[in-house]
């Protein structure tokens, strides 16, 4: 049996993102049907897009989604049908490193993300979306390929969300904002009186200075270009801003600012440029974090002399940790107004993705969220904003 949805299908590298009639399998063991209500626009999905992953074409991408389960499959005990979800990075629960608890490390990562088809079970290998016509369609991107209605995830994804908590903000917690505040939770670790140096503040880098803010750290410098994302920045709680545009020596004034190298430097453009300078900005048991996505192929260089001193360069995939226990202790920030990262919230009609990927190229918006059925919203209901609502202040 299958059900009838709408995907956003990339036809080829490179082609537009374009609203069509699709159907998926129903879940099979251990899979979860989700009726998906919003889905956070990221840069990931653009360079897939463009080939910089190796996903196979025509595929329905999207990896930010929120909605409803509309049915289980065999062996789920939760989330339950009725349960109000977030779909977190899949994972294949028998690595090693997922038997560490590390799940975005999973060694499946690779085709877990982009390989287009199921991870487990007993049809693992092959796609459970197709058009119509039964000619071939790849999704499960990233384990969900949200661009759509519907979405056919492992149970083992989602993430319930409270009743309290309206789904179209809980979208983008999947892989942008959780991303920019686990790279500091989970793989920085300020100690008090800790200095950080944010390189790029759109989506996860504000999402890293506001995360910041939560821990000891009492020197948070956020580095970009825009004057309006640095003016963002300081009203989250950035203490220190640097113009890129204007300063001809970026890594010279961090080291003005903290008296000295910074203690953590998180590189959140993937411009390579800006990693080499963000390593600069470290020095003697400093760390460097890589957490912008570069070009495919693309390589940095270092000094060695100096990195050899006890620097540390280290990767982070969609903030570390887990999603069970990162995007609810997010979710519960944001609840006591310590993590308001709503702001940072632009909202576009459900199959105005090409629209949202625009106004964020543009820097109209920091996180496009696309949104069908009124985003989710409870009853009671917050404040309900207008579609394609500018995230800046």
């Amino acid at each position: 049996m299958t059900v009838a949805a709408r995907g956003a299908v990339a036809a080829a590298v490179g082609a537009p993102l374009t609203y069509q009639d699709i159907e998926i399998d129903e879940p099979g063991a251990g899979e979860i049907l989700v009726r998906i209500v919003a889905t956070g626009v990221c840069h990931t999905d653009e360079i897939t897009r463009h080939g910089d992953l190796p996903m196979p074409f025509p595929a329905v991408l999207g990896h930010e989604g929120a909605g409803i389960v509309d049915a289980v499959g065999e062996g789920v005990t939760t989330p339950a049908v009725g349960d109000r979800v977030v779909l977190g990075w899949p994972w294949c629960g028998q690595c090693r490193n997922c038997l560490a608890g590390e799940h975005r490390y999973c060694l499946r990562m690779g085709e877990a993300v982009a390989g287009g088809a199921r991870l487990l079970g007993p049809a693992a290998g092959r796609s459970a979306y197709h058009f119509p016509d039964g000619a071939q369609l790849y999704g499960h991107f990233f384990g969900q390929s949200s661009f759509a209605t519907h979405s056919l995830v492992l149970a083992s994804s989602a993430v319930v969300v409270p009743e309290d908590v309206p789904l179209d903000i809980a979208g983008p917690l999947a892989c942008g904002i959780s991303t920019g505040a686990g790279a500091v939770l989970n793989t920085a670790r300020p100690e008090p009186g800790a200095s950080l140096v944010i390189y790029g503040v759109g989506a996860v880098g504000l999402s890293a200075v506001m995360a910041a803010v939560n821990t000891p750290a009492t020197t948070i410098i956020a580095v970009d270009r825009h004057v309006d994302r640095l003016h963002l920045a300081r009203e989250l709680g950035a203490t220190h801003t640097v113009d890129a545009g204007t300063e001809d020596d970026v890594p010279e004034a961090v080291r003005r600012i903290c008296g000295g190298p910074a203690d953590h430097a998180l590189e959140c453009t993937g411009v390579i440029a800006v990693v080499e300078q963000a390593v600069a900005s470290v020095g003697m048991l400093g760390t460097c974090i890589l957490v912008g996505g570069a070009p495919a192929g693309a390589t940095f260089a270092v000094d060695h002399v100096s990195t050899l001193w006890g620097k540390r360069i280290v990767g982070t995939l969609g903030g570390g940790g887990r999603s069970d226990t990162l995007m609810p202790a997010l979710l519960d920030l944001y609840g006591q107004g310590r993590f308001p990262y709503d702001r940072l919230i632009g909202y576009f009609d459900a199959e105005d993705v090409e629209r949202a990927i625009a106004a964020s190229k543009r820097g109209e918006v920091v996180k496009p969220v696309v949104r069908r059925d009124g985003g989710g919203r409870t009853p009671a209901g917050a404040d309900e904003p207008e579609a394609g609502v500018v995230g800046l202040a």
